[in-house]
């Protein structure tokens, strides 16, 4: 969980912090607390909309929001299928916070079934291994990512971009996990 909450954390704050909104997404209503009209969007902005909202309770320690409004981000990606890798990745991030790790695990899966070198889907499957103290798995994972990093962000894939805090630190915490064995 400490792990989410750093990749949470440093992904907000590679985008100017919380208060910024995110430019490929529309500005939330002024009203404090009130939710977009999710009808309005494409099944994928609305369920990246709520994944927003979810991971910014869950990096403020509201956990009455996150609670209240995860069960909608999830449902919002299932309605949004199918989903390329970076909607995967977001729906397992959504899922390891629940603490429903088989189900992180089987989506973080998912993307690795299409790209088995995919960094995204690498990370998330080793988090989800390693706090199902599946540590031998989570090794592999890990490995997998030292030894596919350089390549891989070279492909400058646009969720790779898109979460420069996770990509730009996932090396040093893949060797740091494989030095603490």
């Amino acid at each position: 969980m400490f792990g989410l909450i750093i990749v949470v954390g440093t992904t907000q704050l590679a985008r100017g912090g919380p208060s910024q909104p995110d430019p490929a997404q529309p500005a939330p209503p002024t009203g404090a607390g009130t939710l977009p009209d999710l009808s309005s969007m494409t099944p994928i902005e609305a369920a990246n909309r709520l994944f927003n909202r979810v991971m910014s309770a869950v990096e403020n320690g509201d956990s009455l929001q996150a609670q209240q409004f995860m069960p909608m981000a999830v449902g919002a990606y299932e309605r949004a299928r199918p989903l390329n890798a970076d909607g995967l990745f977001h729906l397992s991030m959504l899922l390891r916070t629940a603490g429903a790790l088989d189900d992180a695990l089987a989506t973080a899966q998912q993307i690795l079934e299409a790209d088995p070198d995919h960094l995204l889907g690498l990370q998330a499957a080793a988090e989800a291994s390693a706090e199902l103290g599946r540590d031998a798995e989570a090794a592999s994972y890990y490995r997998h990512i030292v030894d596919v990093y350089t390549p891989q962000m070279a492909r400058q894939l646009a969720e790779y971009l898109e979460h420069p805090s996770t990509t730009d630190n996932l090396l040093n915490v893949a060797e740091a996990f494989l030095a603490a064995r």
